[in-house]
């Protein structure tokens, strides 16, 4: 099919390189430590209850209790109609169905900023870095711009416009459980900042020895994430492996490393990864950002981290990721 794209030619000599060096070492499980003791129990918050003065004060202290003890929980009752989440779906299905050479030409088919549209991981030098995924990330900045899919930027636009309400709301709560002026991000921020991740991961012959998006934390103050019913989100917990298991009415939100920086450690941004398989999967994540030049620092003392930009940070796991192959992350920012 001609959108598909050539994982198998592309990274051919890695794979073959791979494939042999796993033949000799049957012990070494790419998804191994998987504990499904812990795969019912991730926290489910009902939104609702922030309506309800008698349940709002409770309601908000589950969520910050889930960021603090988890990383991750998961919503419902969050404001985001099924007919905004179908329509961003649809709409991300037809786009993933575009040739592949479109989608390399995405920033001229599409009038979009560089490097939006991401597939396998072009820094891999072995197989466990290879992602099997492709991905359009969109700046909101670029979504008024898009030509000349309309229903898509429409689409876009809808999801982009409840998600950052959302991610609003929720930064306020957990701001107010930590101490923080609840008005810190709406004074400090610019929701235009945030960004957009479609995902496709694409039916892997070799599911078992490659991962759909490698184990890692996100950048950003907070991820909302939409996963089909098909699943393969994994968090770390305990030091094992968790199964997220999809919830058709859920939204599942996690703590991302600038959040965490925020916090001083209340809030933690927890490793996480999805699993490759077989079966086509989709996922649409909305990252609540700051604009690069913002600076990260703790209102409580003493801080545990120098301040620094998202700027900085980029630019630092960047470098790591160039040089190591892998994201380092708050520890190059510890004071």
């Amino acid at each position: 099919m001609d959108y598909e794209p050539p994982f198998l030619n592309t990274y051919k000599t890695l794979l073959e390189k791979g494939l042999e060096e796993d033949s000799k070492n049957d012990d070494d499980d790419l998804y191994s430590m998987v504990d499904r003791r812990y795969e019912e129990q991730l926290p489910l918050i009902d939104l609702e209850r922030l309506n309800n003065k008698d349940e709002r004060e409770e309601c908000m202290k589950e969520i910050s209790e889930a960021a603090s003890e988890w990383g991750f929980f998961q919503v419902i009752n969050h404001g985001i109609s099924n007919e905004v989440m179908e329509n961003m779906i649809s709409e991300q299905m037809k786009l993933f169905r575009e040739p592949f050479v479109n989608k390399l030409s995405a920033e001229t088919v599409f009038n979009l900023s560089p490097n939006t549209y991401r597939w396998g991981n072009p820094c891999a030098t072995k197989l466990r870095q290879l992602s099997w995924i492709e991905a359009f990330h969109f700046p909101l900045t670029d979504i008024p711009n898009m030509e000349p899919h309309i229903t898509l930027r429409s689409s876009l636009e809808d999801f982009a416009t409840r998600m950052a309400t959302l991610g609003e709301n929720l930064v306020e709560i957990l701001a107010i459980k930590v101490n923080m002026n609840s008005n810190h991000f709406q004074e400090n921020y610019l929701p235009k900042s945030s960004f957009i991740r479609l995902n496709r991961y694409p039916p892997c012959p070799i599911s078992s020895k490659v991962y759909g998006i490698l184990p890692h934390s996100d950048t950003s103050f907070l991820t909302i994430l939409y996963q089909d019913q098909i699943g393969g989100l994994q968090l770390m917990k305990d030091g094992k492996w968790v199964d997220v298991k999809p919830n058709p009415s859920a939204l599942v939100v996690n703590i991302g490393d600038l959040f965490q920086a925020l916090s001083n450690n209340v809030y933690k941004s927890i490793k996480h990864r999805v699993v490759a398989a077989e079966e086509e999967r989709f996922s649409t994540a909305f990252f609540y950002c700051p604009f690069n030049d913002a600076v990260i620092q703790s209102e409580n003392k003493p801080a545990l981290y120098k301040k620094f930009t998202l700027r900085e940070y980029r630019q630092q796991t960047l470098k790591d990721v160039n040089q190591t192959g892998d994201k380092v992350g708050l520890s190059r920012f510890v004071l």
